[in-house]
């Protein structure tokens, strides 16, 4: 299906995105993943332990049934003949790439990051765990996710969304710029 061949363009996908977002604040709803976290979580029954979760689930089925549709798409366009393809990205890009020995391969990920190779390195771990707990941390402080403050958040024009995403994108720039060199040196 030539519909499902290529990544749509930019427009359409946009459009998407904001009609799904129309949609939301129409019906009085707030997008964002990291509220999943807090619905499995309430599933669970960890209301029984924290005051956190005693709202339940329900409340927020919605939610983690549109991250099992978003699942279900991947997976879908998968199937249907999307296929990992060589990114495009700038010369300057791949040079520095390369002088931190990150080679690129046919996929979307560089096995150097993400490959069997990666887990050998200390390093690695740490970085993995602790960016884990500070993405978890940070999530829950800032009260949402990229998704949640970036989409919802800053189409319902939200100060404190705005402030977040300012904080993600810092730190992702601070990883890139300081902690990747540092781990592969």
């Amino acid at each position: 299906m030539a519909l499902f061949a290529n990544p749509w363009p930019w427009y359409a996908s946009g459009a998407a995105i904001g009609l799904t977002m129309l949609t939301l604040l129409f019906l009085g709803r707030r997008f964002g993943l990291s509220t999943n976290l807090k619905t499995l979580c309430a599933l669970g029954g960890a209301g029984r332990w924290s005051s956190y979760f005693a709202d339940g689930w329900r409340p927020h089925a919605w939610n983690l049934m549109f991250a099992l549709g978003a699942l279900l798409g991947g997976a879908l366009m998968t199937l249907l003949g999307a296929r990992e393809r060589l990114i495009a990205i700038s010369t300057g890009t791949t040079a520095r790439l390369a002088e931190l020995g990150i080679s690129r391969n046919a996929g979307l990920m560089p096995d150097t990051l993400f490959g069997a190779q990666a887990f050998a390195n200390p390093r690695a771990w740490a970085l993995w765990i602790t960016g884990g707990f500070l993405v978890g941390f940070g999530a829950r402080w800032a009260n949402g996710c990229t998704s949640g403050h970036g989409i919802s958040g800053l189409s319902s024009l939200q100060k404190g969304s705005l402030f977040a995403l300012l904080g993600f994108f810092g730190g992702g720039l601070f990883a890139t710029h300081v902690l990747y060199p540092w781990m592969f040196s």
